[in-house]
């Protein structure tokens, strides 16, 4: 070979990395809930393709979902271990979806921040085959070949993870009632007013808060009506007089950035379902605010 026929290659692979690299982020980023561990699954991604003999390869696409599918499964089969002894609750790292709603996907299925602490709760394969099909809507035999199995246990790897997500999540509402509700719910957090929330969370409410172990967040989830409620209204003092806040987009769906001194300190995010509030989720851990802060500049 040519040393230009090199670099003609070469040149061709970097132009079908790129064209596939939103969908690869979008996979890897599903699959295992953390944006910055994602896009280091798309580098290593793209070390293998430069290493590839991609003469044979007719459709890098999808030999590029591939390989990054199972990079990511490979990954969070790892990372299970360390997020076990995670300092309180783990919630995924939000992404900024307002250039991007369907984040690389053909649907937005799947990225919503609730959705994605849900698929926590899958193994590694299920989490995969569910993300492939929902949000990229790949037929189960591509499925099958991707995750190396049959295409009717792939079929069984999907049914499984759509049973748990729906037993364990009711139906959102629309944006525009999600935001309806985070409105409320956020002057009446900054207010300490009881009755609202107690008008507006369901009665098996469910207030998490990721600090990381760095910020002082409550270690242990925050579980129904009563509690979650008087923690509210308990917090209101200390934490709000001094905060800013500024509205954004967060996994598809409104969300709240505080901020005090100039420093972001939490993401508020709300699950919420036709009865109210299911879910608070506070995003407090420095390492997922930062990188999310600064793609609100770019």
């Amino acid at each position: 070979m040519r040393a230009g026929d090199n670099a003609d290659s070469l040149d061709q692979a970097t132009k079908d990395f790129v064209a596939a690299r939103p969908q690869l982020f979008g996979i890897a980023y599903r699959v295992i809930g953390s944006a910055t561990e994602a896009e280091d699954i798309v580098q290593e991604a793209w070390v293998r393709w430069q290493g590839t003999d991609r003469a044979g390869i007719q459709e890098p696409a999808a030999f590029l979902a591939t390989v990054t599918t199972r990079l990511a499964i490979n990954f969070t089969q790892s990372a299970r271990a360390r997020r076990e002894s995670y300092v309180g609750p783990w919630l995924p790292e939000p992404v900024n979806t307002s250039l991007d709603p369907q984040l690389g996907a053909e649907r937005a299925e799947a990225v919503d921040l609730a959705v994605l602490f849900l698929l926590e709760k899958l193994n590694p394969v299920e989490r995969a085959a569910y993300v492939l099909r929902e949000a990229f809507e790949y037929t189960y035999r591509r499925i099958a070949d991707i995750v190396e199995t049959s295409e009717a246990n792939a079929r069984q790897l999907v049914s499984r993870a759509r049973k748990r997500l729906t037993a364990e999540r009711r139906e959102p509402v629309g944006s525009a009632e999600h935001r309806r509700f985070l409105e409320v719910f956020l002057a009446a957090a900054q207010n300490g007013d009881l009755s609202v929330l107690e008008e507006i969370l369901t009665e098996d409410v469910v207030s998490y808060a990721d600090g990381g172990g760095v910020r002082g967040a409550s270690k242990i989830p925050v579980f129904g009506l009563p509690h979650v409620s008087r923690y509210l209204a308990a917090f209101a003092p200390r934490f709000w007089p001094q905060a800013e806040v500024r509205w954004v987009e967060a996994n598809g769906r409104p969300a709240v950035l505080v901020s005090a001194d100039g420093n972001a300190v939490a993401l508020l995010s709300l699950d919420v379902s036709a009865r109210g509030i299911e879910r608070i989720m506070w995003v407090m851990n420095p390492a997922k605010l930062a990188p999310y802060v600064a793609s609100l500049e770019r």
